[in-house]
């Protein structure tokens, strides 16, 4: 089967916005400080226009990665329409998290942290770099963002 014609990077970019505000799951990869093995969960998330929003029990594997590295590596959609996020991570406590934000992630994920025995933290992801690609020939494309700015569209 011919896969259909590679994307414009605009409409790449276009597709990709899309994808990050109105999926609610990703996978969400991390490595501990000391070199160990990488980690990956699926993990519920919104999207602000310029983080993602993650929750995790503070004392896991994730949690406590993301906390002693502040990185992680993210993929959204499937396989054969990908978006890869690269960032920078920021541990936010349920108390320090405003309450709109609290909300709008109850409501979008149907998940509360807040109101849970287990203690939570929240993340949010700064992307650095993006990548997306739905056949092999998006893939000399694929980089949308690099060092934080958006390349195609700007």
């Amino acid at each position: 089967m011919t896969p259909p014609p590679a994307r414009t990077a605009e409409q790449r970019k276009k597709d990709t916005l899309h994808r990050l505000e109105h999926d609610v799951d990703a996978w969400v990869a991390t490595a501990g400080p000391d070199g160990a093995a990488p980690y990956l969960v699926p993990l519920s998330f919104v999207w602000d226009g310029s983080v993602l929003l993650f929750a995790t029990p503070a004392e896991s594997p994730t949690g406590r990665n993301l906390v002693a590295t502040g990185r992680a590596r993210v993929g959204i959609g499937p396989t054969r329409d990908v978006v890869v996020v690269e960032g920078t991570v920021r541990a936010v406590t349920p108390e320090d998290l405003p309450e709109e934000d609290a909300e709008v992630f109850a409501g979008k994920t149907g998940f509360d942290p807040r109101r849970l025995t287990t203690r939570y933290l929240y993340f949010t992801v700064t992307p650095q770099r993006v990548q997306a690609w739905r056949e092999a020939n998006e893939l000399p494309g694929r980089e949308l963002m690099r060092d934080g700015r958006w390349l195609p569209g700007d």
